[in-house]
């Protein structure tokens, strides 16, 4: 009996780890977001290889467990990939940027949020699914002059950017077919240096291929972009997922490593990185943090601090 159930959980463990491995093989779209959670999946697998071993040690459970262990070890290696070098991390920022997913439905936390975004003492705030700040927009506008957004009435107030300086340039563009006007290009001037700023909104992985034709369209604008460039919002997606992957390589775009879990926000630490804030030389990552406040949201928001350096030099503060 004891090694009938030794056998029956090897079984289940070994389908669960070729389900989860598929990624070497296939970027298949439904099991895109699987692939999220590589690091998390592999963990478990180890916890259960152990459950096997501890009812039976036989040799096929030692090899799911090293399996299991390569998974996670390459998943934190992933994860570390796209990490900035953190030689600015002592300079003072030339600038904040707050990015966060308030979610569509969060009308009852919309004045906490307001006040929130007011106080943050961010140069810059990108805010999606914005809806529910349609009634506090003056608030936000007398604190931040400058934004792009919500001009039209809460049915069209999706992607919301702020800025407490004038845009140097402005445009809200769509990417793949499934939704419109979720990516923003914009510049702003910061210490006599423009700095392009792109939001994005991608699709859940999951719904066919639609977020691999977003990235496709996002790659075209970011390629089409010279100098500093700072790429905020919701991908849908952690840093590890193929499509991701690639594509951050191509545009070689850095962040900080870790990158704090942002959803599900009630998940805290044990959650993963979805919503992501990405710079490109010679601008540099020097601080990304989580708000500590999810304020009814799914998700949870994200403060970046950026350094621009220059041949070797970093620009003076604002």
């Amino acid at each position: 009996m004891r090694e009938i159930i030794y056998w029956i959980l090897c079984a289940f463990l070994t389908v669960a780890i070729a389900i989860v491995s598929l990624r070497y093989v296939t970027n298949f779209w439904l099991l895109s977001f699987l692939y999220s959670f590589q690091v998390h999946f592999g963990v478990l697998f180890v916890a259960a290889s152990l459950i096997i071993l501890a009812v039976g040690r036989q040799i096929y459970g030692f090899v799911l467990l090293f399996v299991s262990v390569l998974l996670v070890a390459h998943g934190v290696i992933m994860l570390r990939e796209f990490s900035e070098d953190g030689k600015s991390a002592d300079r003072s920022p030339l600038f904040r940027l707050m990015s966060f997913n308030i979610a569509i439905d969060n009308w009852k936390n919309s004045t906490a949020i307001t006040d929130m975004v007011v106080a943050s003492n961010a140069d810059v705030v990108n805010l999606l699914e914005a809806k529910p700040l349609t009634f506090h927009l003056q608030q936000l506008f007398k604190a931040y002059p400058y934004h792009i957004g919500c001009d039209n009435g809460k049915d069209s107030c999706d992607t919301l950017l702020l800025s407490k300086r004038p845009f140097v340039s402005r445009q809200v563009a769509s990417m793949g077919s499934l939704r419109k006007d979720r990516m923003v290009i914009s510049s702003v001037e910061f210490g006599g240096e423009t700095i392009n700023l792109v939001s994005a909104h991608l699709t859940k992985p999951y719904f066919d291929d639609f977020q691999m034709a977003e990235l496709e369209d996002l790659a075209k604008t970011l390629g089409s972009i010279n100098g500093p460039l700072v790429l905020a919002g919701d991908f849908n997606s952690s840093v590890i997922a193929p499509s991701i992957q690639s594509f951050l390589r191509e545009q070689k775009l850095k962040t900080i490593v870790p990158e704090p879990a942002t959803w599900p926000a009630g998940a805290g630490v044990l959650g993963i990185a979805i919503d992501h804030i990405f710079a490109r030389a010679p601008l540099r990552l020097t601080s990304l943090k989580r708000l500590d406040d999810n304020f009814g949201s799914n998700h949870a928001g994200l403060i970046a601090e950026f350094v621009l350096d220059r041949n070797g030099q970093t620009l003076p503060a604002r």
